[in-house]
């Protein structure tokens, strides 16, 4: 039997104790024990992006941090930012402009246009462009995910400037 580790750790709002061999990754770690599986494994060298999570509010590869690195420490899910309504305006964004083709990356895209929007709200279009750079998408081109994600920026600016008023 594998030597395991016992790792406490907030997932999504909720206390997780698990026992877990040292070398299985977060990402493995969510999608195997806690059936989560909004979080992709494309690359598994932290290149693709499609397993990005939230990691005491940063997003971080989950395939390079291993479960026992996210000891005492608290992640978020595109399932919790879904859940909890962080991410409905990308999401509907995101289908109003046709950027989620097959799917595949769209739960990494988010994760980093939801880091994007919440730290940049006054990005420009390159900028944009240039954060989600470290996301591969083979289907859309990235046109269609800069439209949707530059829509949220202008419509939560619009918000706020509202709201200021």
């Amino acid at each position: 039997m594998a030597e395991t580790r016992t790792i406490t750790l907030t997932v999504n709002g909720q206390l997780q104790r698990h026992e877990v061999e040292p070398r299985m990754h977060l990402v493995d770690f969510l999608r195997e024990e806690l059936d989560m599986t909004g979080s992709h494994l494309g690359c598994e060298h932290g290149v693709c992006g499609a397993c990005t999570v939230r990691l005491d509010g940063q997003i971080v590869r989950g395939c390079l941090v291993l479960a026992v690195q996210a000891d005492g420490k608290t992640v978020e899910t595109i399932e919790g930012l879904t859940e909890s309504g962080t991410i409905r305006d990308l999401q509907q964004a995101f289908l109003n402009r046709n950027a989620l083709q097959c799917g595949f990356c769209t739960s990494g895209m988010l994760m980093a246009a939801t880091e994007l929007v919440e730290t940049r709200p006054n990005a420009s279009r390159q900028e944009v462009r240039e954060f989600i750079s470290g996301n591969y998408c083979r289907c859309t081109g990235y046109q269609a995910i800069v439209d949707a994600v530059c829509d949220v920026l202008a419509s939560r600016r619009e918000q706020r400037e509202g709201a200021a008023a």
